[in-house]
């Protein structure tokens, strides 16, 4: 048996007006029988709804990495646990996207696959710096979910004091007005900044 819903009017109003709403996606997530992922995601819709009443976030940072890394995971640790236990972790993988954010539909279904098995499902493609942003682990399903990304090609991006991942436009690929090997630029700066990207160095 699932973990019954929190009583959320006011995310409720986040999905009465035109537009389309993360609640719907979340609810969705939260509705999702028999999947390792619903009771956090449920208890994370409370969470959430607890910020909009008194307008305080409850997430606190920490240290959480992957073998050989010093960057690459945003360790999200909820103040109200008490509460809403099953989302007391809320940790995101930021993940570097192919150059050009080239991807056939395997590479996407096997993505997805991962983190519906180590993860909450939730996926932003893509972050301010251009990561994959894989929202919702707990910590010991980090390392797990990096290895399975890992071995299918993909690498963390740059998280915390360090250089953030580089991103490049679809370029020569698909442009007529491209100069240049945007994917070749992007590769030869990301392989010269690889270890300032994975192994914080810029905090004073």
């Amino acid at each position: 048996m699932s973990k019954a819903m929190h009583e959320t009017p006011m995310l409720d109003q986040l999905e009465s007006g035109p537009w389309p709403s993360f609640v719907t996606g979340l609810k969705r997530l939260a509705n999702d029988e028999g999947k390792p992922y619903q009771d956090m995601m449920v208890d994370l819709l409370g969470q959430l709804e607890l910020s909009y009443k008194t307008r305080k976030g409850y997430w606190k940072g920490g240290t959480l990495g992957v073998l050989g890394y010093g960057g690459g995971i945003i360790p999200r640790f909820s103040e109200v646990a008490d509460q809403y236990p099953a989302s007391k972790e809320f940790h995101t993988l930021r993940i570097m996207p192919p150059a050009g954010m080239h991807y056939d539909t395997k590479i996407m279904r096997q993505l997805c696959d991962i983190w519906e098995k180590h993860g909450s499902g939730l996926i932003a493609f893509h972050g301010q710096s251009g990561d994959i942003m894989f929202q919702g682990a707990t910590s010991e399903k980090v390392q797990e979910a990096f290895d399975e990304l890992n071995e299918i090609g993909f690498d963390l991006g740059g998280a915390g004091p360090a250089v953030r991942t580089g991103m490049s436009c679809v370029g020569a690929a698909r442009c007529e007005q491209s100069c240049a090997n945007e994917q070749k630029i992007l590769r030869l700066l990301v392989n010269n900044f690889l270890d300032d990207m994975h192994r914080p160095a810029l905090s004073v």
